[in-house]
């Protein structure tokens, strides 16, 4: 005598295996459109223009940006030469390692091990330093470089960490 295959146990499976990819498509899709989100909310932060208030608003949003990325030291405008030279020295808050090292962790927590994310991450990085050589007017100071080129880096090795090249970008 032969048995019947029971079709609906397959079918209930593949039906289960594909909810479980459309789940896992619309989570990855929720985090890429908050990450994006994320980063237009930075962008807009940073090139924030008013007619009447540029100066006041431009000087609030600094604040807000200092205490956002964890600067609870003394006003940038009141620093002596001293004190201004320790922020940026390779130690300081706003030296090369802690600055791209803050760059680096906010793009990778923000991405994940998701490799268009990571790889989005990067090139927004570039792009934002781009436009920082745009505003000011050409090449930055040589610590601006350094900083860039160690954050790059250390993205770099989250893609390759996370197994992907470096070389072989899909996006």
């Amino acid at each position: 005598m032969i048995r019947p295959v029971n079709t609906n146990i397959n079918y209930h499976a593949a039906t289960k295996a594909e909810q479980l990819e459309e789940i896992k498509a619309s989570r990855k899709e929720s985090k890429q459109k908050q990450f994006t989100q994320m980063i237009s909310q930075i962008q807009s932060t940073m090139v924030q223009k008013s007619k009447d208030d540029t100066v006041e608003v431009n000087a609030q949003s600094f604040k807000d940006f200092l205490k956002d990325i964890g600067y609870t030291g003394k006003p940038i405008a009141s620093l002596s030469k001293q004190e201004a030279t320790e922020l940026v020295s390779e130690d300081g808050f706003f030296g090369v390692s802690q600055t791209s090292e803050r760059i680096a962790k906010f793009v990778i927590s923000g991405a994940g091990s998701d490799e268009n994310l990571l790889r989005e991450g990067r090139k927004g990085v570039l792009q934002g330093f781009k436009e920082a050589e745009a505003i000011w007017g050409g090449k930055l100071p040589d610590i601006s470089y350094e900083t860039i080129d160690k954050a790059v880096a250390m993205i770099d090795k989250a893609l390759t960490d996370n197994g992907y090249s470096v070389l072989d970008a899909k996006v």
